[in-house]
């Protein structure tokens, strides 16, 4: 059986909340002309029910010393972000938090969305979240003949919000 060289915490959601947490990445410097500065990654979870509540056991693999974390609550009609930092066995609620730029995307009509290269561990500058689920809007892989390259685009269907957020720096406009 593989072993999980990693950290976990835990988290309890009251009833009709649902909270995701995605670890922020920073691109190497030699990679930066291909990809972009900071991509996602969602953490799984093991999920425990004790009565109303849930107990949310996420996992880090492979962490580094800190690692980032955007920590999304998904209510009833809204979303609670928080960004928090995982050092040594804690997560702590970052007191400066990195800038984030999220929007609520919604169309009459099915479109696509956010073209972006595909990495094989799926880490994406942007991240689509359907709010009725937490679940991410899975991206349709093509292959761009005219850049010899795999990219993936988000479907959304008409008539749905959904959230999306990316990572952005500090000087740029959020």
């Amino acid at each position: 059986m593989d072993q999980i060289q990693g950290k976990h915490f835990s988290i309890t959601d009251p009833q009709g909340v649902n909270t995701i947490i995605y670890r922020v990445n920073k691109t190497d410097k030699k990679l930066l002309d291909e990809y972009p500065k900071y991509t996602v990654q969602r953490l799984i979870y093991a999920e425990e029910l004790n009565g109303d509540l849930k107990k949310k056991t996420f996992f880090v693999d492979e962490p580094k010393a800190e690692e980032e974390l955007v920590i999304l609550s998904f209510g009833k009609d809204r979303v609670v972000v928080n960004m928090g930092v995982l050092a040594e066995d804690k997560v702590k609620i970052a007191k400066r938090p990195i800038p984030i730029k999220f929007d609520t995307l919604y169309s009459e009509k099915e479109t696509e969305y956010k073209e972006f290269k595909y990495t094989p561990d799926l880490k994406r500058p942007i991240s689509i979240i359907d709010p009725e689920t937490g679940e991410e809007v899975k991206p349709i892989l093509y292959f761009d003949q005219e850049t010899n390259e795999v990219k993936g685009k988000c479907k959304l269907k008409p008539y749905k919000s959904y959230f999306a957020f990316e990572i952005r720096d500090k000087k740029e406009d959020i």
